[in-house]
């Protein structure tokens, strides 16, 4: 069965140079081409996707392609195994496709050589959890990076500034690091704790308020910012950060976070959770599910189904 290919043509690299999007075509030729440019034509492609039921699914696009795709394949495929998934490049960072392995530059050459492997049975497959992500209304995600508290503080502060990429985020994170020292404007935006109520397996915290609240399947959320150091080590149980931290707290941390070590703190939950719900004193609250900003007045969080993800070579 020839393999489906998803390129989101909204995805960075792709609005830069419209051109490549001619360009993944000709790289798979025995291939079929969906391009999109909105979750109807991205349901749309999962459901023919379904219909034929390929064993490759390549998704190229960056970490909310990612997401976005998983999820709408799953709805289409309902209680039917997935195929197999491989992520391509096509946004600024593709952060959750780097931990899995190496990606070419150009999502041409990435997709030409995925093919080939796939084509020669030497494309590698591991499973991989997922989690899973539901808002108030009953909207249900998989994903695979949540985050909220400094982390939507953070993307609301990125996105402002035109979300350029890891350039512009190393930047904003030394400028928060620093800042979290002397009270700099930025750092005091991103790291004042966020009002909410945090339920884990049903019972709530007694604090009334979180820097940070965490939780991936993958170790690195980008940069080197290895929070989520248990990962994918039990894949029903996702691992949980969340921390009460202060300004000045946060900074003497992240040295330990670029290490994957645990944060120094008794207030901190670090441990590995079957589910927890998040409700946002504000309504709504904003998270960030692989780089995605998004609203809700509750979210709750637990492990999804595994998929079989493949990678190259590393």
């Amino acid at each position: 069965m020839r393999p489906h290919v998803i390129v989101n043509a909204r995805a960075a690299k792709f609005v830069r140079d419209p051109g490549r999007l001619r360009g993944m075509v000709e790289a798979a030729p025995g291939a079929s081409i969906h391009a999109t440019d909105s979750f109807e034509a991205l349901a749309a492609a999962c459901a023919a996707i379904a219909q034929d039921d390929p064993s490759l699914v390549v998704l190229c696009g960056g970490d909310g392609s990612a997401m976005a795709g998983v999820t709408h394949l799953l709805r289409a495929y309902g209680d039917r195994p997935l195929p197999t998934i491989c992520l391509a490049p096509g946004g600024h960072s593709c952060t959750v496709a780097r931990n899995w392995g190496p990606l070419r530059r150009d999502p041409r050459r990435h997709l030409a050589e995925v093919l080939s492997l796939a084509s020669s049975g030497r494309l590698r497959e591991v499973r991989r959890p997922t989690l899973r992500v539901e808002e108030a209304d009953g909207t249900s995600r998989v994903g695979f990076i949540f985050g909220t508290g400094l982390v939507a503080s953070f993307f609301e502060a990125f996105y402002e500034r035109g979300g350029g990429g890891y350039g512009q985020a190393s930047h904003m994170i030394a400028r928060i690091v620093f800042g979290s020292f002397v009270g700099g404007p930025l750092a005091r935006r991103v790291l004042t704790p966020m009002p909410c109520t945090l339920s884990i397996e049903g019972r709530p915290l007694p604090n009334p308020a979180f820097t940070l609240i965490v939780c991936a399947v993958v170790k690195d959320l980008g940069l080197r910012l290895r929070v989520p150091h248990r990962a994918a080590e039990d894949p029903s149980r996702p691992h949980l950060v969340a921390s009460s931290l202060g300004l000045s707290e946060c900074g003497l941390q992240y040295p330990r976070v670029l290490r994957g070590r645990p944060l120094i703190d008794g207030r901190t939950v670090d441990r590995l959770v079957e589910e927890f719900d998040v409700l946002f004193s504000t309504d709504p609250g904003a998270y960030v599910l692989d780089g995605d900003l998004l609203h809700t007045s509750r979210v709750t969080v637990r492990a999804g189904p595994e998929v079989r993800m493949a990678s190259l070579p590393g």
